[in-house]
């Protein structure tokens, strides 16, 4: 609000239009955060780690997909891009920690996006998951049926 002349509270469109000026922006929506897409280095670490919990309680194998980074909360989902390919994946660790890295893909994250060296990716936090020690975990794939409804187990 702006004050008139005569000392009354005038809406910012109406100042506006008072004195010629044109009307200020929309103000975002509370609570509504610009989501800015950042480019930054990433490394990938794996084999050494394998067997291991993260930081965040999983346990590191070849098939987890997620990344390391040193101050997102566990359970961050970011969107990674890279070459073409993106993927979304849940912050599991903390790091990197070495080579001026921003981000550390698991294995099965830089098997996805076809990272095979340190690359600068693309990044955009896109929400947030529940902390578990499956996180980052393929889908465990459903079980098969057999003949006259006996299921395989």
């Amino acid at each position: 609000m702006l004050v008139g002349m005569a000392g009354t509270a005038l809406p910012i469109a109406s100042a506006a239009a008072a004195t010629g000026g044109a009307a200020a922006p929309a103000a975002t929506p509370a609570g509504t955060k610009r989501k800015v897409h950042k480019t930054a280095i990433a490394t990938w670490f794996g084999p050494g780690f394998y067997g291991k919990l993260t930081a965040c309680g999983q346990t590191l194998t070849p098939a987890v997909v997620g990344v390391a980074n040193r101050t997102l909360p566990c359970g961050t989902l970011v969107k990674v891009s890279y070459n073409g390919r993106a993927l979304t994946v849940p912050v599991l660790d903390r790091g990197p920690y070495s080579n001026g890295a921003d981000w550390d893909l698991t294995a099965g994250a830089a098997q996805a996006l076809n990272v095979t060296e340190t690359v600068r990716i693309g990044t955009r936090v896109v929400g947030a998951a529940p902390n578990s020690p499956t996180l980052g975990l393929p889908p465990a794939p459903a079980s098969s049926a057999l003949a006259g409804g006996a299921v395989a187990g």
